[in-house]
């Protein structure tokens, strides 16, 4: 049987069904867990909301889940978001780790305001995807790389996310999980195929773009991305997503996805609630697409993909 986990704020989940195969006990395939949650400038209700999906996961046998972009919170103003945000050493994060151990469950957190390294001086943060064990341990941060300063006039966005936020200097290695090696990117990351290519080199697996795509966008864009990012690396992808209204001045599009290395959509949350999709997550599957379509053995040297700038 195929499930989706919807829900909203404060009330217990329901499910429906959706293109998304539910775990069985006996499985001993990984699952995964790809929430969808509207978060607000309130970070204590945003909090409950996600532990709630956080445990409603971890009871439904997801042993990795992942929350999207934004997660703690998403401020109606600069000034607002800037003063709502904390070090990976304050008492959000403290509450995820607590929370990891306590469930016995990893956590991909998608996009935490982290206070930059000269918080007193310029006011700046990081846009940082954090990845804790199911010790409670911080075991991989990622500074988002690409910032997203559009300017779209005829979809009614504005967004200059460089205002406020450092970009990351560097990109982190895959990650060993329990469900194989996950790549890390945050939302406009999803953009740059360079990106998800040099983490497939490294070893990663799975790829996930925690986001808050604007509705205008995300109409658009996508699921398509998201599938050539799987179909282009023969890796799962999976990516948690803002949904609904954060406040008066800004609205996700949602569409949490899971997808296989084939390009498959195995789950879509759509575009109306807070909820989750279950994963198995059968690395066969991807050593058996790279096997059948050895699209890396065909790749040329690096040389080859310059040579037009010899010219």
């Amino acid at each position: 049987m195929f499930r989706c986990i919807l829900g909203s704020s404060g009330k217990h989940l329901a499910s429906v069904s959706v293109l998304l195969q539910n775990r069985m006990s006996t499985s001993a395939v990984p699952v995964a867990a790809v929430c969808q949650v509207t978060a607000t400038p309130d970070k204590e209700a945003n909090f409950s909301a996600c532990k709630q999906l956080l445990e409603e996961a971890r009871q439904r046998g997801a042993c990795m889940v992942f929350l999207p972009e934004g997660f703690d919170y998403i401020g109606a103003s600069r000034e607002e978001t800037l003063s709502l945000s904390e070090t990976l050493g304050g008492d959000m994060m403290s509450r995820y780790t607590q929370l990891a151990r306590k469930l016995e469950v990893w956590l991909s957190l998608g996009g935490f305001h982290e206070r930059g390294p000269d918080w007193e001086k310029d006011r700046r943060i990081y846009n940082s995807h954090v990845i804790i064990n199911n010790k409670g341990d911080i075991v991989s941060v990622y500074r988002k790389s690409h910032l997203f300063d559009v300017e779209l006039p005829e979809k009614g966005v504005s967004l200059k996310e460089s205002a406020f936020t450092i970009p990351g200097a560097s990109l982190a290695p895959p990650v060993h999980t329990p469900i194989g090696k996950v790549g890390l990117g945050i939302c406009y990351d999803l953009r740059f195929p360079e990106l998800s290519l040099v983490l497939q080199r490294h070893g990663a697996e799975i790829l996930t773009y925690p986001s808050a795509f604007t509705v205008a966008t995300g109409a658009a864009h996508w699921e398509v991305l998201l599938r050539a990012r799987a179909i282009e690396t023969q890796s799962f992808v999976f990516a948690a997503a803002q949904v609904g209204r954060h406040h008066e001045k800004r609205t996700s599009y949602g569409h949490a996805l899971a997808v296989d290395p084939w390009g498959d959509v195995l789950g879509d949350c759509g575009g109306e609630k807070p909820g989750m999709v279950l994963v198995e997550v059968d690395l066969e599957k991807v050593n058996r697409t790279r096997r059948n379509m050895p699209v890396q053995q065909h790749r040329r040297d690096a040389a080859f993909y310059t040579s037009l700038s010899q010219i």
